[in-house]
Parts: structure tokens; C-alpha cells; sequence
């Protein structure tokens, strides 16, 4: 086999590595999966907290216990429950289910006396035919049951259902949220589900340890949240879906594996409209999520105002996506976050998942003991995290201490969540605004930094960020104006960077029940170095380029000096792209560097080209000016109104090229025959060789230039020699 057959398989197998470390099938959404559902009409209200005195009651018998745990409570509130534990005991009721089963009217309220509420009648499995349900299945494995099915079956998925009741208050008498523990212990989807119940109040106590979530509301116009703790779930703590006018205040959630508040499709009442918006369909403060897999989240969370909380301690802080199907309102829009506290969200729970100890029936895992099994991919160690989003504002709030990134912005095409429609594949990303926010330090001013304060793919239209962030990737990112709309550097890209889209392709494809860790991937733990994506991309691409590169050096221009010096200006860039390409170096000015160097490397080496192969000489310039224009791009100013950032247009033409330079460096010839054809002059036999040689190639060669003994190689063969005129030079 000849050489240049031995170096294209070469580029090949190079070629075939590099696909597999970037194909991979679309990543498998698991996520909240619901029967069909419309979103209310907007005819409803935030309900009102009501002071009157129960109308229904519900304790336990064993008074010697219940006086234990009032023990402590301030005098007025022990006398108070002392009272209503005795009128519990003539007309009360044992079970939260019995109670709401009583309401036979809007506005009745149910008081909650503390103890601990297992809700036994509701514990067992389905009997009879509530076991032959026809319904579908979840990806998830349980039945998406039609609201018909839930009156008929409350108990299949639910320890309390709470189906078409209005305006029903309930609330916990205890001196704290812990005192009233309504408790799943792992046999129901859901502790508490409100469904189709406009008006509802919960308030002042805990619903925990669930296979899906602690509180669950569902196709809602009216809902209050207040001072409820949820802990210890399969998925979620809080989830509110499909609902408007809700209100989430002063409430806490830990150890869920997904997140601890949940505003899942909320009502898209602003759906067409810029930051100009007359409501908020849902409001969230006073809240504190914790050591869940992410504080906040919410698949078309959109209109929510999320402001005065504080999400601490998760993998992630907040998110909200447009990346899973049968959620109505996406793409999302319109949340805004101001004045929270988002800060030392670096937790991984990944190894969970790797080490089987997820893999256990839910009981056995150790949720009480501080483990979580995270449900969905995430990138632990970011702030806000924004996977297709429109017209969200991120503003006032302290960020700082995150090791990934305090913002996170990626874009998710339509087919994602399952709309083919091509116009409508890059409809996210756009109008996302984060301004006056304190970044990498706390309310004391003491400085916490955040690895890096922006990660953007680099999508979308009008986003913006304020002229004060730190290190960021890219370097160069559209600054916000004073006013809510005001753009400096803009852009409109279709698609983002193409190492990082691979590297979020690679990232997606995770699936906790198949225990599924992407080997590419440093979300998860398990890759260091060579075993990341973006970083197996750098250091094949610049194997290539170094074999590619040096080999038509060395056989077409080693003695040409500006080919020389621009080669190893190349050498220098590719291993500053490699060093750029890891964790450390990615927000750095290091890429750019790497490009600049590119850049210099293929404009020197097609200019030294131009005299013999002028059409790939002057490719070779201008795929060196597309890398000159990509180092402006990520560090200076990026380009507006071009729909591909020049790293795309770079790459097709870089393929190309390296094609053509192999073609090139395999065509006959050696650099050193130009260099030397002066000192061939004297030497009978090497003259010889190369006048033998030199008529051979005459034919495929005819272009070729240069004198003898010019000093710089022009890609051809020199003319051999000529014998002296009589009386003259040669």
C-alpha cells in the first residue's frame, strides 16, 4: 500500500473515532407524565387564608402522645389544641382522607392536630377491579390515569386525593410545619394530590417520602402553598401543573430527585408578549429548596415569579426547560427571578446512580440519610440553568459559589419535545435577560466566585448579559442595556457551537434506571481528562491537523521560511486548543489564543502556496481569516446578523481543506529539490536524477515555478539543469 493510502485509512479510522465519540441516539426523556390537560381559564384567584374556626378536625386517639408533642408549644397554642384534641375525639376523624371525603361544600376548612398520619385505609395496594385499569403506561412504569379513573381508583397512586373539591382549606395546628407528618413511607406516588380543586389552601405541616412527590396540584385556578415541608421523594417535593394563580410562600424542600419546587406548565398567559406583562400566573417566595438534585425547576414554567428565596445546596439551583414532550405551553417563557439567594449548589449525586444503591426499592436507598437519586441529567455545579427558554429576567439576585457556572443557557430544538415543524426547530433561547445580578459574591460582600459566570451554547436572538461577569465561555457576550429590551453586541444564531452542542448530545443521554452514565460527559462524575467529549473533539482535530499539516510541510514547503514560522505558530495553536478545551481553560481567553495562532498558521501557509497552487492557496487564506474572524467572535465582539457562528462555516471548510492538503502533500515532489537545485548544479549524477525525474513529471507538473536555487519550495519539481552556453553562464 502506498503511503498516501496508508495515510487516508488513517484519517478514516481518525474520522470513524471521532463520530463515535459524538453520535449517539437521542437521550430518552423521562420526566412528569400526566393524562391530557388544558390550562385554566384565568376566571380564578389567589385564595385567601381563613381564620374561622374548622369545620372538620383530624387527630389521633392516643392523648398521652399527643400531649408529648404539644408540650413545648407557648401556652395560647397548647391551651388551643387541648380544646380542639378533645372536640376531635366526639367528631373528629383519624385519617386526613376521611375528613376531606366529609367536605360536602366550597369553603370548609380542615385543621390537622400534629401527630403522625400514615393513613393506613389508604396504604393498601389496589383490590378488585382497580387492578384492571385500562390505561397507558409512563416511561416510568406507572399507569397515566384519566381524571375519571382517579375518582374511581383515589387510592392507586395517592395516600390523600383530593378530587373536585373548591375552596378547601387545610391546615395544621402544630407550632411548626414538622409537627403534622403525613407520611407515604414509599407505597404511593403521591402523598397529597389536588385535582380539579380551584380555591385550595394548604398550610403548617410535612408530606414526605413518596415515589414521585410529597404535594401535588394539578389543573388548579387558585392555589396557596404556605409554610409546607416536603422531603424525601422519587421526584419532586412541591409539583404544581397545568395551574394559575398560585402561590408558593415560606416553604422548604430537601432530598428529591429531581427538584424540590416544581411549576410545571404553569398558565401561559403571556405567551406572545415582550418583558411589557400585566400578571404573574404563579409566585414563589420566601421559599428555601435544599440538597435536592436541583432547588427549582420547571418544564414550561411559564409567568412565574420566583423572587426572596433561597436554593442552596442542590446539583443546580434553578432550571426551567422546553426539552420534554406533552407539557402544555412550551417552549417556556416568562419566568423572572429577582433577589434570590442562588449559591453552593455543587452537590453530585451521580455516584448514587453508578454504585447501584438507586438500583434499591426506594426504602432501602437512605433518602433520610442525605442520599439522592438524581432523575434527569444536570450539570451539578451551575447556578440557573435555562435549556430552551424566551423572555426570562434574571435580575438582582446573588449567584456565587458555584464550581460549573453561575448561568447556564442552552438552546433545545422542537423535535425534542416532539413538534417536527421546521420553523420551529430554533424557536428557544431568545430574549433571556440577566442584569444587575451580584456575582461571586454574598449579601456580606465576602468573595465566593462561581467557576465561571456564563455558560452559553451560543443560540439564540437578544439574549444578554450584564457588562460586569466574570469569566464566561464565550469571552465576548451581549451586554444588557439600562432598559429592559436594550442589546449591545447582539446576535441571531440558529444553532450553537458545534463542540458544545456534541458535548450536550453526549450529556443528555442518561437514564437512572438502567443506571446509563455517559463516559464523555464531566456532569457525571466519571470522566476526567482524555474520557471528555470536548476534549477527545480538541485532540482528535488537532491529530489530524498535525499529520495533515506537517506532512505537506515537510514535502512541499520545509525551506520556505514563512511556511515554517506559520507552522509552528499552528503547533503552538493546536496545543493551545487542546489545553482550552479542558474544565480550567474553557471560560479563559485560551481558545481564542489557540484560534489567533490558527489562524496565522493556515493565512502563512496559503500565502506561501500561492505561486503553484494558487485555488488551495487561497482556500488555505481564507479558511485562515473564517479562524481569524471565529477569535474576534468568542473574544472580542460577536459578529451580529449572521445566522452561524464562523466555527460552523470553519469546520466544513476545514474538512475540505484537510482532503485537499492531503491530495496536495501526496502529489510528486520535495521540498528540498528547489532549496538545493543551485548546489545540484555541480553534482553529474544527482543532476542526473533529477533531470530523469524532472521529465517524468513534466506532464503532471506543468505548472510548476520557481528557479533553481530560489530558496523556497513552490510545489514542483525544479528544471533540471541546462549545459552552458559557449562563452556564457548557465
Amino acid at each position: 500500500m502506498s503511503w498516501p493510502r496508508r495515510f487516508l485509512a488513517v484519517l478514516v479510522a481518525l474520522a470513524a473515532t471521532l463520530l463515535a465519540a459524538l453520535v449517539a441516539a437521542a437521550p430518552t426523556a423521562f420526566a412528569h407524565e400526566e393524562r391530557p390537560v388544558t390550562l385554566p381559564d384565568g376566571s380564578g384567584s389567589v385564595p385567601e387564608y381563613r381564620t374561622d374556626a374548622p369545620d372538620l378536625l383530624v387527630c389521633k386517639a392516643d392523648r398521652a402522645d399527643f400531649e408529648r408533642r404539644i408540650s413545648a408549644f407557648p401556652d395560647g397554642l397548647r391551651e388551643r389544641n387541648l380544646n380542639l384534641f378533645d372536640r376531635c375525639q366526639d367528631e373528629g376523624y383519624r385519617h386526613l382522607q376521611q375528613a376531606v371525603d366529609a367536605v360536602d361544600k366550597p369553603g370548609m376548612n380542615i385543621a390537622i392536630l400534629p401527630g403522625l398520619y400514615e393513613e393506613e385505609p389508604s396504604q393498601p395496594k389496589p383490590k378488585g377491579a382497580c387492578t384492571r385499569l385500562k390505561a397507558p403506561d409512563s416511561a416510568l412504569g406507572y399507569q397515566i390515569l384519566s381524571f375519571a379513573q382517579q375518582k374511581r381508583c383515589p387510592h392507586n397512586q395517592n395516600l390523600v386525593a383530593i378530587l373536585s373539591k373548591k375552596n378547601l382549606q387545610i391546615e395544621g395546628t402544630g407550632a411548626a410545619r414538622s409537627d403534622v407528618v403525613i407520611d407515604a413511607k414509599y407505597q404511593k406516588l403521591n402523598a397529597i394530590r389536588a385535582d380539579d380543586s380551584d380555591g385550595i389552601y394548604f398550610k403548617n405541616f410535612t408530606a414526605q417520602r413518596t415515589t414521585f412527590n410529597s404535594l401535588y396540584v394539578l389543573a388548579g385556578d387558585g392555589f396557596v402553598i404556605d409554610d409546607v415541608l416536603t422531603r424525601w421523594n422519587d421526584e419532586y417535593g412541591f409539583l404544581t401543573f397545568a395551574s394559575d394563580h398560585g402561590l408558593y410562600k415560606n416553604c422548604e424542600s430537601y432530598g428529591n430527585g429531581d427538584s424540590g419546587i416544581y411549576p410545571g406548565s404553569a398558565s401561559n398567559i403571556n405567551d406572545g408578549r415582550g418583558y411589557d406583562v400585566p400578571r404573574y400566573s404563579i409566585e414563589i417566595t420566601g421559599c428555601r429548596s435544599h440538597h435536592n438534585m436541583v432547588g427549582y425547576s420547571g418544564t414550561a414554567g411559564d409567568s412565574v415569579w420566583v423572587h426572596d428565596n433561597e436554593f442552596d445546596h442542590n446539583m443546580g439551583g434553578a432550571s426551567m426547560d422546553s426539552a420534554f414532550p406533552g407539557h402544555p405551553g412550551l417552549p417556556q417563557n416568562h419566568a423572572k427571578f429577582e433577589r434570590n439567594l442562588i449559591h453552593d449548589n455543587n452537590e453530585n449525586y451521580y455516584p448514587n446512580v453508578a454504585d447501584g444503591t438507586c438500583a434499591k426499592p426506594p426504602v432501602e436507598r437512605g433518602y433520610e440519610d442525605g442520599v439522592v437519586c438524581p432523575q434527569i441529567s444536570m450539570p451539578p455545579g451551575s447556578g440557573i440553568i435555562t435549556a430552551g427558554g424566551n423572555w426570562n429576567l434574571y435580575e438582582k439576585n446573588w449567584v456565587y459559589g458555584h464550581d460549573r457556572a453561575a448561568f447556564y443557557l442552552n438552546a433545545v430544538p422542537a423535535f425534542i419535545r416532539g413538534e417536527e415543524a421546521w420553523a420551529k426547530q430554533t424557536d428557544t433561547s431568545h430574549h433571556n435577560r440577566y442584569a444587575a445580578n451580584v456575582l461571586g459574591k454574598d449579601k456580606q460582600g465576602r468573595s465566593k466566585p462561581n467557576g465561571a459566570d456564563v455558560w452559553w451554547d451560543g443560540q439564540g436572538e437578544a439574549n444578554c448579559w450584564q457588562p460586569d461577569t466574570a469569566a464566561s465561555s464565550p469571552r465576548t457576550l451581549p451586554s444588557c442595556g439600562s432598559q429592559r429590551g436594550d442589546v449591545s453586541g447582539g446576535s441571531d444564531r440558529l444553532a450553537g457551537e458545534p463542540v458544545k452542542l456534541a458535548q450536550l448530545l453526549v450529556c443528555a443521554d442518561y437514564n437512572v434506571q438502567e443506571r446509563r452514565l455517559p463516559a464523555g460527559c464531566d456532569w457525571y462524575g466519571a470522566a476526567r481528562g482524555i474520557e471528555r467529549v470536548e476534549l477527545q473533539i480538541s485532540l482528535a482535530a488537532a491529530v489530524v491537523l498535525a499529520l495533515v499539516g506537517g506532512v505537506l510541510w515537510w514535502r512541499r514547503l520545509r525551506h520556505d521560511r514563512l511556511a515554517t514560522v506559520a507552522s509552528a505558530l499552528g503547533v503552538v495553536g493546536l496545543a493551545l486548543d487542546v489545553a482550552g478545551s479542558t474544565t480550567g481553560l474553557s471560560s479563559s481567553y485560551v481558545p481564542a489564543l489557540a484560534l489567533l495562532f490558527l489562524g496565522a498558521w493556515w493565512t502563512g501557509l496559503g500565502l506561501a502556496l500561492r505561486g503553484t497552487r494558487p485555488v488551495f492557496a487561497w482556500t488555505t487564506v481564507a479558511l485562515g481569516a473564517l479562524t481569524l474572524l471565529d477569535a474576534f467572535d468568542k473574544a472580542v465582539v460577536m459578529l451580529p446578523w449572521i445566522p452561524l457562528g464562523p466555527a460552523w462555516i470553519r469546520g466544513l471548510l476545514g474538512v475540505v481543506w484537510v482532503l485537499w492538503a492531503v491530495i496536495a502533500a501526496a502529489g510528486r515532489g520535495d521540498a528540498g529539490a528547489g532549496a538545493g537545485a543551485g548546489a545540484l548544479a555541480g553534482a553529474g549524477q544527482e543532476e542526473a536524477e533529477v533531470g530523469a525525474e524532472a521529465e517524468a513529471d513534466a506532464g503532471t507538473d506543468a505548472d510548476a515555478g520557481g528557479g533553481a536555487g530560489s530558496g523556497t519550495d513552490t510545489g514542483s519539481e525544479p528544471e533540471p539543469p541546462h549545459a552552458p552556453a559557449p562563452g556564457g553562464s548557465a
